[in-house]
């Protein structure tokens, strides 16, 4: 009898076995199915920790992180490294594309309340720079895989002419099936133009800025069907995730995608003081760093901004929007790290400020709540631009031909990660956005004496202008072709200048070593071309000292010495 038992038993463990095996088979052919027909699936795990997030974060599109569930995308290049994982899982339903009502026309895409076929979309993007010509300029970021333009529109004053003014800059689903924010850029354009001979807040942001907009970033995704939106898809036509797809330190091996060169080229040419990244999936507004668990330095200044959004929101919307984490407001990698982020390369990368807001727990708004969804937002969007009106705004100067110079903008022990900033080389203006407080800048440019401005006060809601004199280096260190560092003055009072040759231009190591051998500095820093390093000597006595250069990335190491004069 016992012996008989033990066969059932075995036989039923079997079975039971053989149908999780089955289970999970089916369960990953469903999911295969639902990419094949979709584009893409989205699916749902219980949180696994910190590190295999990260992992995930690496490999898919990781999309939410909320309580104890991790919503995840999965395209159809991440469907085979997803399902080896062997992680339990549930397919979410796919959104019903009944919600997507498509407009008969473009005028009847106008009311804001129905979604515009792709000919539409490209026919209200025309008219408004034909209805507008003195106030609006239509242009191309470039094209999708596909052919499809890339659109952006630039609203100003004197639009045809590239003024010395802030340039901002707004840009939506980048994932194509986070559709609410597309007709939210769209309606913000029409507002912004209907009214600027009205409203002396948008006349003021149109007057001082240029505006531009860029309401679908991924056409490709959006109108993957066809010249409707029946069946949009997160990830571009090669099944690209384009908001994974930026340059990052932390994954250089990333395949580019043809969109991400032409929005990089296109950032790169205007340098944009302030930007969003508008999504969908949850309701939050998400600041830098993505990627990174330290702090921007900014961080307090980016938080007030994220802050001021989300509460002027609350005072437009209803009871529970815009809620989700610090009621509405989150750093990025304390909710889930994102490698590839445009928000991230935007901030680091080109020294602009840019954040990413999530507009609705929806991907897909539905038609009927797009009105509300403008209701619950245009107040705020207007109020972030005006971001871009505060902190230091200032035009550096050649001393003698009045000149513009370019020049990097920096604050000792407040600047990090890329946090510095340029001033423009045809202008010589720069925007330093800034927390208020007393700050004390420093200037170094190509051929000029290094400048430094103290006790720059920064007030809440005001901008600070400042106009600044570089004098030149009438006698310049030869530095044509320089083999080594060029140490600079020699002998050396209260800092030592150190002009470095190509191969140490990038990440070094610099140390100081007395004459007895003991390490007296110790630190990174990055270089620049043709501009010279500065290291104060502040408690240095006199005497003789080596300083060595370590470049971090190639390893070449160049050594040098200086004196410091005997100082009462």
């Amino acid at each position: 009898m016992a012996k008989n038992l033990g066969i059932i038993l075995f036989f039923l463990a079997t079975v039971a076995l053989e149908n999780a095996f089955a289970q999970i088979n089916s369960r990953d052919e469903l999911l295969r199915k639902e990419i094949r027909e979709s584009g893409q699936a989205r699916i749902i795990i219980k949180n696994p920790g910190q590190e295999k997030i990260n992992e995930l974060s690496r490999n898919v599109s990781v999309t939410a992180v909320r309580d104890d569930i991790v919503s995840i995308t999965i395209s159809p290049l991440t469907a085979d490294w997803f399902i080896s994982q062997n992680l339990d899982y549930e397919i979410v339903e796919k959104t019903d594309a009944k919600s997507v009502i498509t407009a008969e026309n473009a005028k009847g895409a106008m009311a804001w309340d129905k979604y515009p076929t792709y000919t539409q979309y490209d026919s209200i993007m025309r008219s408004f720079a034909s209805l507008y010509p003195d106030n609006c300029l239509l242009d191309t970021i470039g094209t999708s895989i596909k052919g499809k333009l890339v659109l952006v529109l630039k609203i100003s004053d004197n639009v045809k002419v590239d003024e010395d003014e802030p340039e901002t800059f707004y840009s939506s689903t980048i994932h194509g099936d986070e559709t609410g924010g597309f007709i939210l850029m769209l309606h913000l354009a029409d507002y912004m133009l209907k009214n600027y001979a009205t409203n002396s807040r948008v006349r003021n942001l149109v007057d001082n800025l240029e505006i531009w907009i860029n309401p679908l970033a991924n056409p490709d995704g959006t109108y993957r069907t066809g010249n409707t939106i029946s069946s949009p898809t997160r990830y571009n036509s090669n099944g690209y995730d384009l908001n994974r797809n930026f340059p990052d330190p932390e994954t250089p091996n990333t395949v580019v995608q043809k969109e991400t060169t032409d929005m990089v080229k296109f950032m790169r040419d205007h340098h944009f003081v302030i930007s969003v990244n508008f999504h969908a999936g949850v309701e939050v507004v998400n600041y830098p760093w993505d990627r990174w668990y330290r702090r921007h330095p900014d961080d307090n200044w980016f938080f007030y901004i994220s802050r001021k959004y989300a509460d002027t929101v609350h005072i437009y919307s209803v009871p529970g929007y815009m809620t989700y984490l610090e009621n509405g407001v989150t750093d990025g990698y304390d909710w889930y790290k994102v490698n590839g982020g445009r928000q991230d390369f935007m901030t680091w990368e080109l020294q602009g400020r840019e954040v990413t807001i999530e507009l609705d727990y929806n991907y897909i708004t539905p038609a009927a709540s797009l009105n509300s969804l403008w209701q619950y937002n245009w107040h705020s969007l207007l109020g972030y631009l005006e971001n871009a009106r505060f902190g230091i705004h200032g035009v550096i100067k050649d001393a003698h031909s009045g000149m513009p110079v370019k020049a990097k903008v920096f604050i000792y022990g407040h600047d990090k990660d890329s946090s510095h900033v340029y001033s423009d080389q045809k202008t010589g203006r720069f925007v330093r956005l800034i927390a208020p407080g007393s700050w004390d800048l420093t200037l170094t440019a190509k051929g000029y004496v290094e400048k430094k401005v103290k006790d720059v006060i920064v007030t809440e809601g005001q901008a600070t202008e400042l106009t600044v004199e570089m004098e030149p280096l009438f006698n310049p260190v030869d530095t044509a072709n320089t083999p080594v560092p060029v140490l600079y003055p020699n002998p050396a009072g209260d800092y030592i200048k150190i002009v470095m040759p190509h191969h140490q231009i990038g990440d070094v190591n610099i140390k100081i070593f007395s004459s007895a051998g003991i390490k007296l500095l110790d630190f990174d820093t990055i270089t620049q071309e043709d501009i010279p390093l500065r290291i104060d000597l502040d408690g240095f006595s006199g005497g003789v000292y080596t300083l060595t250069v370590f470049n971090l990335n190639s390893g070449i190491s160049n050594t040098g010495r200086f004196v410091v004069v005997h100082r009462e």
